[in-house]
């Protein structure tokens, strides 16, 4: 099991050491080892202590983030600014097994299943999925108790790699990652609305057969009802949110037991009877594509750590929390599978991309089909208006500091909405719904597009171990859940090129047009532009005020503590 690492008196007797420590417990001789090559200064405990006490002055990173996350959720805030730590283990279940449960449970079996091609095979793959994803959940609470920075996966890349890996997992995330994922919710939402009435007019139409068209209208008319709401207020999403997570957990809740009631009659579908093992794949791109389903629908568990900050005892809470809820997560989604199973035969599970519907019609009729169908819609609906009040905060957050052009950073003087941004946002995932391929094809793009990321900040922690030993590190994981969380990452990149050679194609074409970007809008890179593209690029570059940044100062011993400050940044 993962385990907690010992720490030392001086770290627990300051209680800013436990809101802001970073990490690090540095020998002068060892700091020029660090993989940030970090600028060393003596630090002001006096002349006389150069050799102990060392001030990080390049640490400033932070600088170069685009605030990703700083906007999300009033946790960071709280914490940046000292108030009481009040989440205990219970909470941080809760909190975690709230972000994973999504729409993802009711719609992706049916990739799953279609893919291996089997029932114990498509079990298996869930299993798997959500073992991988444990590995790294825990993989990033250690790096969320080590490196006590907003903006997650963010900023634990542009610690270990630097400021431009960072920076174009942000522009990812706003361009593609986060439309994309709008763009995929909606069409949840819109199929179930569609079966809803293609139901009414023949009882027995195929899953398959409503022409994308309808369902890409559908989901389009979404997304603009969305984009109205969250123009005209910013309140609804917040005070909406609680609703539509019950509506989430109490469907799974219904579908589990549905399930179980089957078992327990003895009235178990063809799925359940025979052999759950005939006609399984043997194909490696075709397990690879099950298992982004599965993945997908675990999502969130990289979110986990933003937990941290506020719990009362993060060193021992935090494994407690993410194994809990990891634990929880993957049980219900094993059980909701078998619960598919119990009712629906194979074929039709696999032709669905909305199961929970077909569930509720073959044990209630049309009425059952119905109010699953209502709730996961409405669920679906909340969800994204939450993402897209998030989403739209984030552009405007990145107009405000000069990455995207200052006209998407306004907000309008009436409403305090970000019209402009949530306009951007609601084009961009118009335009993945159109042109994105369909549900199947979106979640294939989001997950070769996330992973790609999640893999480069999971072997940072593994390249800290090595590069950085003395790390101070409140929670360690297991080595071997690093390395196999990297491994079975990398062997999932490497299938898009056999299995998925479009999406993995338009995943390097979003990633490397971060790169100009990157360079245009900072303004301390020397680029070799014609007189005509300077006065253009110019206005995009941002000025360089004095900027919230972390400075470590020096404290007694080999201790280094983090202290919160305004402080104006260098560049060497």
């Amino acid at each position: 099991m993962p385990r907690t690492a010992n720490r030392s008196n001086a770290s627990k007797s300051s209680p800013d050491r436990n809101e802001y420590a970073l990490a690090a417990r540095h020998h002068s001789d060892d700091s020029t080892d660090s993989l940030r090559d970090l600028e060393l200064t003596p630090g002001p405990a006096g002349a006389g202590r150069q050799e102990e006490g060392l001030s990080f002055s390049g640490f400033d990173f932070q600088r170069d983030l685009l605030p990703l996350s700083a906007t999300l959720n009033e946790a960071d805030y709280t914490r940046e600014h000292g108030s009481e730590k009040n989440i205990n283990v219970i909470h941080g279940i809760g909190l975690i097994v709230g972000l994973q449960i999504g729409s993802g449970i009711f719609s992706s079996p049916g990739v799953v299943v279609a893919n291996t091609q089997s029932v114990g095979a498509s079990l298996l793959c869930w299993i798997a999925s959500g073992l991988l994803a444990w590995t790294g959940a825990s993989s990033f609470a250690e790096l969320g108790t080590s490196i006590p920075l907003n903006g997650g996966a963010q900023a634990y890349l542009a610690y270990a790699f630097g400021p431009l890996v960072s920076f174009l997992f942000a522009w990812t995330a706003i361009s593609a990652l986060k439309p994309g994922g709008n763009a995929v919710i909606s069409l949840i939402c819109a199929e179930y609305i569609n079966r809803i009435f293609w139901h009414i007019a023949s009882d027995e139409i195929s899953p398959d057969a409503i022409p994308q068209w309808a369902i890409k209208l559908t989901a389009i008319i979404a997304v603009l009802m969305v984009a109205m709401i969250c123009s005209a207020t910013k309140n609804l999403g917040a005070r909406a949110s609680v609703v539509f997570t019950m509506l989430k957990i109490i469907a799974l809740l219904l579908v589990i037991a549905i399930g179980l009631m089957q078992l327990i009659r003895g009235r178990l579908s063809t799925s359940l009877t025979a052999d759950v093992w005939t006609g399984a794949s043997h194909s490696p791109s075709a397990y690879s594509l099950a298992l982004y389903s599965g993945l997908w629908s675990y999502d969130g568990w990289d979110q986990s750590n933003y937990v941290s900050g506020e719990m009362k005892n993060p060193g021992r809470d935090i494994p407690r929390a993410i194994h809990s809820s990891m634990a929880i997560v993957i049980t219900l989604f094993v059980l909701a599978n078998v619960s598919y199973f119990a009712v629906l035969d194979k074929d039709t599970v696999g032709l669905s991309n909305t199961v929970a519907l077909d569930l509720g019609r073959a044990v209630f009729g049309s009425f059952g089909g119905t109010l699953f169908a209502v709730m996961v819609a409405i669920s679906c609906f909340g969800a994204l208006n939450g993402s897209t009040f998030t989403g739209s905060r984030l552009i405007c957050a990145a107009g405000k500091d000069g990455y995207l052009p200052k006209f998407f950073g306004h907000m309008h003087q009436t409403r305090n909405t970000p019209i402009n941004a949530i306009a951007l946002q609601t084009g961009l995932t118009v335009i993945f719904i159109l042109i994105g391929g369909g549900f199947r094809t979106l979640v294939n793009f989001i997950v070769v597009a996330s992973w790609s990321f999640y893999f480069l900040t999971v072997l940072g922690l593994i390249i800290l171990r090595v590069k950085e030993p003395l790390l101070e590190r409140p929670y360690k994981t297991w080595i071997i859940t690093p390395l196999t969380f990297c491994a079975v990452a990398l062997f999932l990149l490497c299938m898009p090129i056999i299995a998925a050679p479009l999406e993995a194609i338009a995943v390097l074409v979003f990633v490397l047009a971060g790169v100009p970007v990157y360079y245009i809008t900072h303004r301390d890179s020397d680029l070799p532009l014609p007189s005509f593209l300077r006065p253009w690029v110019d206005r995009f570059r941002r000025s360089s005020p004095a900027e919230e940044g972390w400075v470590a100062v020096a404290t007694e011993g080999d201790e280094v503590e983090m202290d919160e400050t305004r402080t104006s940044h260098s560049r060497r």
